[in-house]
């Protein structure tokens, strides 16, 4: 079955954070901070996502405030910080919004995501995952990770639900959005 096919069912977004909305470098701060650079344009699509009625998830063993108050910012109020079993925050995000396994796509990157990954529908990956992680995928983004992967997968399901933006959508509409 191609990853296209299963494109249609889909209803739910799920993404790691570093390697996935970042490309996984953390510049230590001298104060013991740590800073992420996100793609725009994966927000864009994050928030456009939310706004069209997708659930979005992000599962992250990392616990960046930052991290959070930026997805927040882009109406994502799924956000499950320092979990140390995936598996487990999916599970969880599945049963508060009753989902199947075929309506969930999970984007991850590396060792700690295969657990949820393996559990859903559509396992995608950024172009620099782990073999490990590859290997499972149903879709594996051209673009890297925190240079619009994100962006890649949610445009092609919405385009294929035709819910993304269309030459006839009113351009005024889109004032609302922020990224």
């Amino acid at each position: 079955m191609s990853y296209l096919d299963l494109f249609g069912s889909i209803k739910a977004f799920v993404f790691d954070v570093d390697g996935v909305l970042t490309n996984g470098q953390v510049v230590l701060l001298p104060d013991g901070q740590q800073m992420r650079q996100m793609h725009s344009k994966d927000g864009y699509a994050l928030q456009l996502a939310v706004k069209k009625g997708y659930h979005v998830c992000i599962i992250t063993g990392g616990n960046s405030i930052q991290v959070k108050e930026r997805l927040t910012a882009l109406g994502i109020t799924d956000i499950y910080l320092k979990s140390s079993h995936k598996d487990d925050a999916m599970l969880d995000f599945m049963h508060s919004y009753d989902l199947k396994p075929e309506e969930i796509m999970y984007m991850g990157d590396d060792i700690p995501d295969i657990a949820a990954m393996q559990m859903i529908g559509l396992p995608a990956s950024p172009a620099d995952a782990s073999p490990e992680i590859k290997m499972i995928c149903q879709f594996v983004s051209k673009k890297n990770g925190g240079e619009g992967c994100v962006r890649d997968i949610i445009e092609q399901i919405m385009r294929s639900h035709e819910k993304w933006y269309n030459h006839e959508q009113n351009l005024d509409n889109l004032a609302e959005f922020t990224w």
